[in-house]
């Protein structure tokens, strides 16, 4: 791999500012062409448990700094991601397969969460309540939980695990993270920029394995780990949620997505189809919060449909080193099946396919274009992950909204009109954490970013993510 900072490119654990072997290791291959990256060490339960007591050690000591000292060091953590940002990007795009302009947007997105919360410790404010008697006073006071469990995927390798790990160390809580094993470089890389920047040892740590399941019930069980966050699968959501309840631990789930994409006959349809291209393709369609059902009013379908045909066709698929690459490999066959079974089950059903539906060479496919898709279809169901549009008409704003909120999923929705009491209408009417109004561009470091249903529950970024790390405390005086 080839790195202006060969430094950035670790293969051991990191636990309590150590970089630590294993008896075992597995393999981490480049999805574009199945080369391997390396070999990283295999953790288990055993050095999970160490990093756990390390982070519990280290607990009280970060606390107790001043928001202030562990505001700049987080900041130093942040001027170090910009400065390695083209190595990181590097290592996220031949481990995960994205196109590197997107791998490098993500670098500088996921900095901007620690730029974030750098500031927002300096803003854990409490209360003055008035009092139930003239000799009562009660004041709040907000304190960091403890030791968290992180757990993050493999769609988006870096940025959430600064959105994760950034608010938890700036509450003044300890970390110790489990990365996915198919992208554990991007994470190792940033714990090498944490060391650099000061973080001490036992606040970050970072478990890599290849037994997810293990990892996840050991932080579950562990009574020493006060809050688990978990981005993932629905599935595996339901099963971490379950195991946590055993110990009452605080959770937050960032789970699967279904959006729906609605154009009205009233939207600007060029702007309908650029957005509809960027989120529908961002990241081969391997995002939660992806376009996945495209609805269009039935007086502009034809016409959106053609202008979305040219734009998919200049999508180049490829390697994500290559500069004019737009969609990158899927992430491994399981996901490449899964893609190919929507398809021949939406074909099956009733749709027509306009464009592309072949797969390429390797984990490449097609960007495709399915129009007069149904409601009957698995692909009205299930969260596609895959670089499939599927296009349905509907007659009626509340025939729309229906067919949107037809799903056990509600992570993010879209729509693009013009008539505004329209607009809040629909906005207010979908079942969905997060709403882009003539926009796809929803996420940011400024705003909650989160779901609701079996999209899960909790909210990372904005003033509320760092709620997520912090205990409430009331204090009744009598005076």
């Amino acid at each position: 791999m080839n790195l202006t900072n060969q430094q950035l490119l670790q293969h051991q654990a990191f636990i309590n500012g150590e970089w630590v072997k294993a008896e075992k290791s597995f393999e981490v291959k480049n999805p574009y062409d199945n080369t391997s990256l390396g070999e990283v060490a295999d953790l288990g339960a055993e050095e999970t448990k160490l990093a756990i007591e390390a982070a519990e050690n280290a607990f009280i000591p970060w606390k107790n700094l001043t928001a202030s000292k562990r505001s700049r060091i987080l900041k130093k953590w942040c001027a170090l991601q910009h400065k390695h940002k083209k190595d990181l990007a590097t290592i996220l795009t031949l481990e995960q397969g994205k196109p590197y302009a997107e791998a490098l947007g993500e670098i500088v997105y996921g900095a901007s969460f620690v730029e974030w919360f750098a500031e927002e410790a300096k803003r854990v404010y409490g209360d003055v309540i008035p009092g139930h008697g003239n000799d009562k006073r009660i004041t709040i006071i907000k304190q960091a939980i403890g030791v968290v469990g992180a757990i993050t995927p493999w769609n988006f390798p870096s940025a959430m695990i600064t959105r994760k790990v950034a608010p938890a160390l700036a509450a003044g809580c300890t970390v110790v993270l489990k990365p996915s094993e198919l992208t554990p470089f991007s994470a190792l890389a940033l714990a090498k920029l944490a060391e650099e920047a000061g973080i001490p040892p036992g606040v970050f740590n970072v478990v890599t394995s290849a037994k997810a399941s293990i990892i996840g019930q050991e932080f579950c069980s562990n009574p020493k780990v006060k809050k688990i966050s978990f981005t993932g699968s629905t599935r595996v959501g339901k099963i971490l949620l379950s195991q946590a309840a055993e110990g009452v631990k605080k959770v937050s789930l960032e789970l699967g997505g279904n959006a729906p994409f609605i154009v009205f006959d009233d939207a600007s349809i060029e702007e309908a189809v650029a957005g509809c291209v960027d989120s529908k393709f961002r990241n081969a369609g391997q995002t939660c919060i992806c376009t996945n059902r495209i609805f269009v009013q039935e007086g502009i379908y034809d016409a959106f449909i053609s202008k979305l045909i040219p734009k998919v066709k200049a999508l180049k698929t490829g390697s994500g080193m290559e500069v004019d690459t737009k969609v990158g490999p899927l992430i491994n066959m399981a996901a490449l099946e899964s893609t190919k079974a929507l398809l021949n089950d939406a074909l099956s059903k009733g749709a027509k396919m306009v464009e592309g539906g072949n797969h390429l060479e390797g984990l490449l496919f097609e960007p495709t274009i399915l129009s007069e898709a149904q409601a009957n279809m698995d692909i009205f169901k299930k969260e596609i992950f895959g670089p499939i549009a599927a296009v349905y008409k509907f007659q009626t704003e509340d025939e729309v909204i229906r067919l949107a909120n037809d799903t056990n999923y509600g992570l993010a929705a879209y729509f693009y009109g013009r008539d505004y009491a329209r607009i809040w209408r629909v906005a207010e009417g979908l079942e969905y954490g997060m709403v882009g109004i003539n926009t796809t561009l929803i996420s940011s470091s400024l705003s909650p970013f989160g779901g609701v249903k079996e999209s899960g529950f909790g909210r990372e970024g904005s003033k509320y993510g760092i709620s997520e790390y912090l205990n409430i405390k009331s204090m009744v005086w009598k005076i």
